[in-house]
C-alpha cells in the first residue's frame, strides 16, 4: 500500500467509515489531527460502482456470515448493515429524524428500558449542525417532538403516489402526517444536484442527491489530510502493559499490517464492534476489551419493521419517487389507552419489484407465505399495491446479545452469534401498528393482502452509562476501562427509540469528536 502514515503513531485511528466514522474523520482531521480510517469494504465511486439494480446492489450490505439464534432470529444483510466507505448511508432511505426527549428517559417516564446518561438538550446543537452540514430537506412545521422545524432546505415536492395514498388514509382517520425529513436534496447544495426522483435510494444514489459519508464527510476528511484505507479488515485491537490501546492489527489483500495510534475509535457495524472487543481479549482483559462489566454484546436491539401491503383499484406504482416521502409519529409516545409502553413511526414506503416479491414470499398474511401462481398473480398486479412500513421501538433485553461462536472466518477469527427474541411489549406494539397501518390503507381505498414481518436498524450491545458496572462506555463513547479507546455509533444506544437512528448516530459522533478535540492526546496518558 502507498501509505501516508504507515510508519507513524497517528493521533486518531478510526475503524469504520460509515455514518459515525465519516463524521469523526472529517471533524478530527480538520482540527489538525493525524487521522487514519480503516474500512473493511471497498471504496466505491457512485457514478461507476452503483447501479439501478436491486440484486447487484445487495453487495452494499455486509457480506460476511453471521450466525443467528433466538425465538425471532434476525435476517442479516443489506436490510440492516453497510459495507464499504460510507457504510449504511450509501443505501439508506435518507429518513432523517431526531429522537424525542422521552427517548432518553424511558425508565423515569414509562418504567421500561433504561435512562440514557444524556438528555435531548445535550444533542440538540449537534442535531442542528449535522442537519445544516448536509442540508436536510423537510417541512416548515414538524408536528412531533421538541424540534418543530423549519429544516435547512424545503420539503420534497411533489410526493409520490404511495405517499399520497398514505396521506389520504391518515386524513380520513384523523391521524397527523407530514412530508418526511430527508437527507436528500430538494435544491442544489455545494457541488451536488437536487433529487430527480429516480427512486433507487436503497441501491445507492448515482447522481449524489442523497447524502452519504462517502460523498460528503470522507472527501472533506481526505482534503484535510486524513488517510482512508479501504479493503482493510481489523482483526485485533492492540494494547500495552499499562492497559492502554496502542493501535490495531488489520488484513489487506491477505497481508497483515499494524497501525499505531494514540486514540482508537471503533465506529464499526453494530455486530462487529462487540465481536472485535471479544476477539481482542488478552491477559489484562480475558473476557474481552472493555468488558469488566460483562455488558459487551448485551442489550442488543433492532427496530420492528413490519410492512403492510394493500391492493388498490387504481395504479399506485410503488417504484415511483424517493422511497419514503410521508410519515406519522402520532403513535410515538406511551399512551394510557394502549396495552404497551413506548411507540412507533409509520412511513409510506415504496418498494421495487424484487423487494416486493421477496417480502410477500415470506408474508404472514391470512394465506401464509406466497408462492407459485399466487406469487405470479401478485407480481402481475405490482403496480396496484400500496405499502406502509413500521419503525417500532424494541425494548432492551439483556438476553438479546452478540457473542462469539466456534465457527471461524477467513482470517481465523470466531464469527459473531446474534441472539434475538421479541418481548411481550414488543409483540403488542407490533400488533397495534399492523392494525394502524391496515386501517390507513383501507381508509384510502385499499384491501390489505400481505403483512410482512421484518426488522431494521441495529443498535446497542455496548451501551453508554454513568455506572461502569452496568455499561461499557460513558456518554462520549469513551470506554470506562480504557480511556484512549472509544466506541462510536449505534452500539452505544441505551434504548432504540421509535424512529430512524441515523441522525442520532451522527449527532453522537459529532459530540464525541468535540470531546476528543478538547481532550487532545492526553487521553492516551489518563
Amino acid at each position: 500500500m502507498n501509505r501516508r502514515y504507515g510508519d507513524e503513531t497517528v493521533d486518531v485511528l478510526i475503524v469504520g467509515a460509515g455514518a459515525a466514522g465519516g463524521v469523526l474523520a472529517k471533524e478530527l482531521s480538520e482540527a489538525g489531527m493525524k487521522v487514519v480510517v480503516l474500512e473493511s469494504g471497498p471504496y466505491r465511486d457512485p457514478q461507476h460502482d452503483f447501479a439501478s439494480d436491486e440484486l447487484a446492489m445487495q453487495r452494499l450490505g455486509w457480506q460476511d456470515t453471521h450466525v443467528v439464534d433466538g425465538s425471532d432470529p434476525l435476517e442479516m444483510g443489506h436490510n440492516n448493515s453497510g459495507w464499504g466507505v460510507g457504510g449504511g448511508t450509501t443505501h439508506f432511505t435518507g429518513v432523517f429524524l431526531r429522537f424525542h426527549e422521552s427517548d432518553f428517559q424511558t425508565r423515569t417516564l414509562d418504567g421500561v428500558g433504561e435512562d440514557w446518561p444524556i438528555r435531548y438538550a445535550d444533542l440538540k446543537p449537534y442535531y442542528e449542525k449535522i442537519e445544516r452540514d448536509i442540508a436536510v430537506s423537510g417541512p416548515k412545521y414538524f408536528p412531533w417532538g421538541p424540534f418543530r422545524g423549519p429544516y435547512p432546505y424545503p420539503e420534497r415536492d411533489p410526493i409520490s403516489p404511495n405517499a399520497q395514498v398514505f396521506a389520504r388514509g391518515c386524513e380520513k382517520l384523523g391521524i397527523g402526517w407530514t412530508v418526511t425529513p430527508l437527507a436528500i436534496l430538494s435544491a442544489p447544495f455545494e457541488d451536488r444536484p437536487p433529487c430527480i426522483n429516480r427512486g433507487f435510494c436503497n441501491q445507492g444514489c448515482m447522481p449524489n442527491a442523497k447524502f452519504s459519508t462517502l460523498i460528503v464527510h470522507i472527501p472533506k476528511a481526505e482534503k484535510a489530510g486524513a488517510e482512508v484505507l479501504a479493503d482493510c479488515t481489523v482483526t485485533q485491537v492492540n494494547m500495552n502493559a499499562t492497559g492502554r490501546v496502542t493501535g490495531v492489527t488489520f488484513v489487506h489483500h491477505g497481508d497483515t499490517y499494524e497501525q499505531k495510534a494514540r486514540i482508537v475509535v471503533l465506529a464499526t457495524y453494530v455486530v462487529e464492534t462487540p465481536r472485535l472487543l471479544l476477539n481482542s481479549a488478552n491477559g489484562q482483559y480475558p473476557e474481552g476489551l472493555g468488558n469488566r462489566s460483562g455488558w459487551v454484546g448485551k442489550a442488543f436491539m433492532t427496530h420492528s419493521s413490519h410492512d403492510v401491503y394493500a391492493r388498490f383499484d387504481d395504479e399506485v406504482r410503488l417504484y415511483k419517487g424517493t422511497p419514503v416521502l410521508a410519515s406519522t409519529q402520532d403513535f410515538y409516545s406511551t399512551s394510557p389507552d394502549r396495552d404497551f409502553a413506548r411507540g412507533y413511526t409509520l412511513h409510506a414506503h415504496g418498494a421495487r419489484p424484487l423487494g416486493f416479491a421477496q417480502g410477500i414470499a415470506k408474508s404472514g398474511g391470512a394465506g401464509g407465505p406466497v408462492w407459485g401462481n399466487r406469487l405470479r398473480e401478485a407480481m402481475l398486479d405490482y403496480n396496484y399495491y400500496g405499502r406502509v412500513t413500521l419503525v417500532g421501538e424494541v425494548l432492551p433485553d439483556e438476553a438479546n446479545r452478540i457473542t462469539l461462536c466456534e465457527e471461524k472466518d477467513v482470517h481465523g477469527q470466531p464469527r459473531a452469534k446474534v441472539t434475538f427474541s421479541y418481548g411481550e411489549n414488543d409483540r403488542r406494539l407490533i400488533r397495534h401498528a399492523i392494525g394502524t397501518m391496515s386501517a390507513i390503507l383501507e381508509a384510502s381505498g385499499g384491501r390489505v393482502e400481505f403483512i410482512v414481518p421484518d426488522t431494521a436498524h441495529l443498535m446497542g450491545g455496548c451501551r453508554m452509562g454513568d455506572n461502569p458496572e452496568t455499561s461499557v462506555v460513558n456518554s462520549y463513547g469513551q470506554c470506562h476501562d480504557i480511556p484512549n479507546l472509544f466506541l462510536c455509533g449505534a452500539n452505544s444506544f441505551v434504548t432504540s427509540g421509535g424512529g430512524n437512528p441515523t441522525n442520532t448516530v451522527m449527532a453522537l459522533a459529532l459530540r464525541t469528536a468535540d470531546y476528543i478535540k478538547q481532550s487532545g492526546t492526553r487521553l492516551e496518558l489518563q
